[in-house]
């Protein structure tokens, strides 16, 4: 049960679905946020790595609905699919990713920690990868509108309903129509 009344059923709308549905006119700049730094195109990051992003900071936030369904929302985006995300989650130092995107993700472990936690040399061992100035600003603003998310959705209590099948199903509509729905 969430810490004020929703106005929802939060078993039908678990997680951030309840709050986006409490105060809508929130939710549009919240949504139009995730629409840009997760799905735009074109962009050097893949909405799957992007969305891997979103769900490596979730979880070190131990943020359960944000982590699972961007977890979700990843696999469903991303050739390698769960196990992929998997390793990530377990270890970014031997997951099966590229050096450019370990780079970043320790980038967005430090924006997580504090956004002073990025350094120089963070910055510069991503510049060594390829990473792009367009990616390196994209990782830390993904990054630290997650630790937002993920502060709105516990903050607020929200439940949070581990359903594969809704995470699943959620995974495509998000693949397929975004989250401007």
């Amino acid at each position: 049960m969430a810490h004020i009344d929703l106005g929802v059923d939060e078993t039908q709308h678990p997680g951030i679905n309840g709050p986006m549905m409490y105060r809508p006119e929130t939710a549009k700049p919240l949504n139009e946020l995730a629409e840009v730094l997760l799905r735009s195109e074109p962009h050097p990051l893949s909405r799957g790595e992007r969305e891997l992003i979103a769900a490596y900071v979730s979880g070190r936030n131990d943020c359960d609905f944000c982590c699972t369904s961007h977890s979700a929302f990843a696999a469903a985006q991303l050739a390698e699919g769960m196990a992929l995300v998997k390793e990530v989650r377990t270890d970014i130092e031997t997951a099966a990713i590229t050096p450019k995107l370990r780079a970043l993700l320790h980038i967005a472990g430090a924006v997580q920690r504090s956004g002073r936690e990025v350094t120089p040399a963070l910055v510069e061992a991503a510049r060594t990868e390829g990473a792009t100035d367009l990616e390196i600003h994209d990782t830390v603003l993904i990054a630290a509108a997650f630790c937002m998310f993920n502060r709105y959705v516990d903050g607020l209590g929200t439940l949070f309903v581990d359903d594969p099948v809704r995470f699943a199903h959620a995974a495509t509509q998000i693949a397929e129509h975004g989250y401007l729905r």
